[in-house]
């Protein structure tokens, strides 16, 4: 049977083609919809690009027919723009308000299963609606076409218990065939002696080889960083892997996800000149605010938003400088003034094509999947693009730890050869820091 999807305004918002994603079903969108679309397509930020999309969307459907009696779509299903009628007011009970989008929103539910014939379903992204939607007998849902269950998402390496014998011959070899057929490109290996704990190693899946080979870390560290556990091993093997164009570090606070990434975009960049240029960038919360509003030059509104950055290049050159063997003395700043290192606010990703550059984003966590394909699709030939975060520690009110971007990508890339992850969960900042990221 054929059934009635009710769109809150915020899925509208949160995936332009969601319109599409209810195969041969009815999808109901109830016109204070409409009246909340124009009101976010001034908006200069993701939402209001979203607004304007979906406008433009709905006016080539009415193209097609009536929008207020249904136009078919090409999965077989209908979109809708639905008014209630005069007594819609009065189905809800007085306590809800009917001024208010969200419980319009509900009356326009309500009246459809009134109506009887058809199973009817709010989808929605905001909890209180579902749960005012239940109390009043509704099926409500999230809107879960991009979502990924968190607590499933790919490691990224895996462990073997393995003879002595296999070991040994790994590192006599240099490789061995894989002892798994269902490995994905890239992910990492420990192999660890059934007979002694202690005695492992860590290998990589090569696919093109099918073979588990050696991690590739220089013995002398990375910019002074030396991985201090078997997750920071595997990370720094891809980011140090030019062939890997993308790269995905998940990781609760602490675990070192952004340190890595930034010593071995130096290491890329600086040293061996793989790259014209280290971008960083973190996402300015939304994504489209603009930092105009802030005080000072652009250095000076950037500072709030990219201090964990500054932070992390400080402890680097710090370290930097210790290395007497190196003799370097020069710090960020006058990489900064070169071009070689740039750090950006997501906000001027949008429209640019970034060639040959080292791309690091940090806190990708808060960015949906539709905003991080917008960012992916900017890199241009020999770009690698590094994406961190902890998709637990979710800012964005749109989306949660199974709907976010970061997630999304590492679930969609996992086959993929081009791109590698790590989920990183010891931290090494501190021992406070790992207490207090367990305890608090």
């Amino acid at each position: 049977m054929k059934k009635y999807y009710v769109l809150d305004t915020n899925v509208l918002l949160h995936d332009v083609n969601s319109l599409y994603a209810f195969d041969d079903n009815d999808v109901v969108i109830p016109i204070i919809s409409i009246e909340e679309l124009d009101r976010f397509k001034k908006d200069l930020n993701e939402i209001g690009r979203n607004a304007r999309q979906v406008s433009r969307i709905l006016d080539k459907l009415r193209a097609k027919g009536e929008l207020y009696k249904g136009v078919p779509l090409e999965n077989g299903g209908t979109v809708r723009v639905f008014i209630p009628t005069a007594k819609a007011n009065n189905i809800l009970p007085p306590e809800l308000m009917s001024n208010k989008a969200d419980n319009q929103i509900l009356s326009v539910a309500m009246e459809l299963k009134e109506k009887g014939g058809r199973p009817v379903i709010l989808v929605t992204k905001d909890t209180n609606l579902r749960i005012k939607a239940d109390v009043l007998g509704l099926t409500a849902r999230d809107y879960e076409s991009d979502k990924v269950e968190i607590s499933e998402l790919y490691q990224g390496f895996r462990a073997f218990k393995v003879s002595k014998s296999i070991i040994d011959r790994y590192y006599a070899d240099g490789g061995i065939k894989p002892l798994a057929n269902n490995l994905y490109p890239h992910e990492g290996i420990m192999l660890v002696d059934e007979g002694d704990q202690k005695h492992t190693a860590l290998a990589r899946f090569d696919k093109d080889k099918e073979s588990l080979v050696p991690l590739n870390i220089p013995k002398e560290g990375v910019w002074g960083i030396h991985p201090k556990n078997a997750e920071q091993k595997f990370a720094m093997d891809l980011l140090l892997n030019d062939s890997i164009k993308l790269v995905t570090l998940a990781g609760k606070a602490g675990t070192g996800k952004t340190l890595l990434a930034i010593a071995a975009g130096l290491k890329k960049a600086v040293e061996e000149e793989a790259y014209i240029r280290l971008l960083a960038s973190r996402p300015i919360f939304p994504l489209g605010r603009d930092v105009g509003y802030l005080p000072g030059n652009l250095e000076e509104k950037l500072t709030p938003w990219m201090q964990p950055i500054f932070d992390n290049l400080e402890l680097l050159f710090g370290m930097e400088r210790k290395g007497k063997e190196r003799g370097r003395h020069h710090g960020y700043r006058e990489l900064m003034n070169q071009g070689i290192l740039e750090l950006e606010p997501l906000t001027y990703i949008r429209g640019r094509s970034i060639p040959n550059q080292y791309m690091i984003v940090d806190e990708a966590q808060n960015l949906t999947p539709h905003e991080i394909k917008t960012i992916i699709t900017r890199a241009g030939d020999n770009t690698k693009i590094i994406l961190t975060g902890d998709p637990y520690q979710i800012d964005n009110p749109y989306i949660d730890s199974s709907s976010n971007g970061l997630a999304y990508v590492v679930e969609r890339f996992k086959g993929e050869v081009i791109a590698g992850h790590v989920t990183l969960s010891k931290g090494e900042r501190s021992d406070l820091a790992e207490r207090a990221a367990n305890l608090l």
